[in-house]
């Protein structure tokens, strides 16, 4: 019985870290196409207009297939994923990438796992080894030393937002993924966006451009991107793998995000990635492996 039981867990975490790894790499697109979006259009209609889109479409899911409503008690919870990563990390880092690079500000996430990790503590009841906070702080000091020698003073007010944003954000994911285990992944978002959604729509109606002609191609499909990718679909696969490995170590995979992030900024926005984003890049993946040996 020990040695199924045994499987039956590593077979329950590895597929969240599967899970979480695909949520991981959908995310690592939402701030190059973020940054794309607001070149055209005004932050706060493309913070409202995704999490409208994404509200019609999780409403859409949760009628077709019929989900029963939360229980009172799952109400609060959700509203502090509503505000975390539904408003908040969508708003702060819109407003961000008016005064920093998308490249600049994807170093950020790195400090995203610690962020996670706390709150997973804090609201999850997670309790990781003493060595799991060492090598997620190494991670989170590599990537906030990094910041303050590229600019920190060159662009206080985004790398402020941004900073706000990653808190907010590591609170939206900890409770999602404490509500995930008993609601599942897509159905903790979908209804969160729902909640939203008598906010949000209205607000995206009232801040649409006036016309949408001088509106170029890449930024449509940045909304669209940011709209379905971000808001719905990457969080039905980073719900669920939080729930099923663990919110400390599958949140430890987010260190990768700027990774991917960087490529994509260097890609498809043409912007440059220094060989110092690159080496601390690398350094912060190192310390993943070392966090999630000892998250549990």
């Amino acid at each position: 019985m020990r040695g199924v039981n045994g499987e039956q867990r590593v077979d329950r975490t590895a597929n969240g870290l599967i899970n979480g790894l695909l949520g991981v790499i959908i995310f690592s697109g939402s701030l190059p196409a973020t940054r794309v979006a607001v070149l055209h259009f005004d932050p706060l209609f493309v913070t409202a207009a995704r999490a409208a889109i994404a509200g019609v479409l999780g409403l859409c899911l949760l009628l077709a297939f019929k989900e029963k409503r939360p229980a009172r008690a799952d109400i609060v919870p959700l509203v502090i994923v509503a505000v975390g990563v539904v408003v908040g990390f969508p708003l702060l880092t819109a407003l961000a990438l008016r005064h920093v690079t998308s490249a600049h500000s994807i170093v950020f996430i790195g400090l995203l796992p610690l962020a996670t990790a706390i709150f997973g503590v804090l609201r999850g009841g997670e309790r990781p080894r003493p060595a799991f906070w060492l090598f997620s702080g190494l991670g989170s000091a590599l990537v906030g030393g990094f910041a303050l020698l590229q600019g920190l003073s060159a662009s206080p007010i985004g790398d402020t937002l941004m900073l706000a944003a990653i808190i907010v954000c590591g609170l939206g994911y900890a409770e999602g993924a404490k509500l995930s285990r008993s609601l599942g992944g897509w159905q903790v978002i979908s209804w969160a966006l729902v909640l939203s959604l008598p906010l949000m729509l209205p607000l995206a109606l009232i801040l649409m451009p006036a016309s949408f002609a001088a509106i170029g191609a890449s930024a449509w499909f940045g909304l669209a991107y940011v709209s379905v990718f971000s808001m719905l679909i990457g969080f039905v696969f980073w719900y669920r793998g939080l729930a099923q490995g663990g919110i400390a170590a599958v949140g430890q995979l987010q260190l990768l995000q700027p990774f991917f992030g960087l490529a994509l900024a260097a890609t498809l926005l043409h912007e440059p990635v220094t060989w110092s984003m690159l080496a601390v890049t690398v350094a912060v993946i190192s310390c993943v492996g070392g966090a999630r040996k000892y998250a549990s």
